[in-house]
């Protein structure tokens, strides 16, 4: 007899991690794309409908965020549920509890929850531990929340990832690590200019290259990135817990500043993207975030619709 499956296209009743992109199919994240848009369209047009309605989500931060906690807290509000922020001053983090424990017991209270950490292992173990859904917000490795939320931003933006030809400037660190993720579903191509030795994951570069959709090209001069690029893609140089390196890396990336000049260059209607918060006169100008061609402020409200998604396809059967 075979399984029955919902419409995320996975067995009923089987947990739905969030933890990177590389883990889902194409279908599986258009599915959560439409559910974002569905979910935007019908929160704008006033339907207040909250299928969510007395679920929990556990926001777990070792890493502050302005983005994530709001769009995660305000998600689960306008789906009718609730979260709960938690600091390691309650959890202890692998030190005053193990993992499999924090697990084991918050799966007991809550009905998901979102991580916002340092290590993907501990993502990947909390998971294992977990009889709930577990939301990868941010590790130092991959960041897929905010590539899911730039996804559906660019769509709205006449920008579809199937034949988008993308710009990447600056470090090669975990929200471009899952833009090379998403490289392997969708047909972009990715030019990637990051100073030599500060390059994305060499793993995730070969395994788009065996099996990828898109294409993933990396060099060293942004120039070369950004010829006839319709999106600007950049980043603060200096991620948090970098910060001793700050001074060394302005002087490695100052050729990699996303300016007027370097739009030049690019396509006549190119789209600047950041995803916050920017380091303005390093990474990015003034006159460029601020300019015609940004939409940096699209995406950092898509947060907000792309968790929504996210929730909906972890906790709703497909929303």
């Amino acid at each position: 007899m075979e399984q029955a499956t919902g419409r995320t296209g996975v067995p009923e009743g089987t947990k739905i991690d969030f933890l990177t992109l590389s883990d889902f199919s194409r279908a599986q994240l258009d599915a959560i794309l439409e559910i974002a848009r569905r979910r935007k369209g019908e929160w704008r047009a006033g339907d207040a409908a909250e299928p969510l309605h007395g679920r929990v989500l556990g926001l777990v931060f070792h890493k502050p965020s302005l983005r994530t906690r709001i769009s995660f807290e305000v998600g689960m509000r306008q789906l009718g549920g609730s979260a709960l922020y938690i600091t390691d001053a309650e959890v202890g983090f692998g030190k005053r509890e193990a993992i499999q424990d924090i697990g084991a017991v918050m799966s007991r209270y809550l009905d998901a929850i979102m991580i916002r950490t340092f290590s993907q292992e501990d993502v990947v173990a909390l998971a294992r531990a977990a009889s709930v859904p577990i939301i990868n917000g941010l590790t130092d490795w991959v960041h897929p929340c905010q590539i899911l939320s730039d996804l559906l931003t660019l769509t709205e933006h006449d920008c579809a990832p199937d034949g988008l030809t993308m710009a990447y400037i600056g470090d090669g660190n975990n929200v471009a690590n899952s833009w090379v993720h998403a490289a392997l579903h969708y047909e972009i191509d990715l030019r990637i200019a990051s100073p030599a030795g500060f390059e994305p994951d060499a793993a995730a570069l070969a395994r788009v290259a065996r099996d990828g959709a898109g294409r993933v090209q990396v060099v060293h001069d942004a120039r070369d990135a950004v010829r006839g690029a319709r999106v600007i893609y950049t980043d603060t140089w200096t991620s948090m817990g970098q910060e001793a390196e700050a001074e060394q890396r302005r002087q490695r990336f100052a050729a990699m500043q996303v300016n007027r000049e370097l739009l030049r260059l690019a396509h006549p209607e190119v789209r600047v993207m950041h995803c916050l918060p920017a380091h303005r006169g390093e990474e990015i100008t003034d006159e460029v975030i601020d300019g015609p061609h940004s939409i940096v402020y699209d995406q950092a409200e898509n947060r907000l619709h792309g968790q929504k998604g996210i929730l909906m396809y972890c906790l709703a059967d497909g929303g």
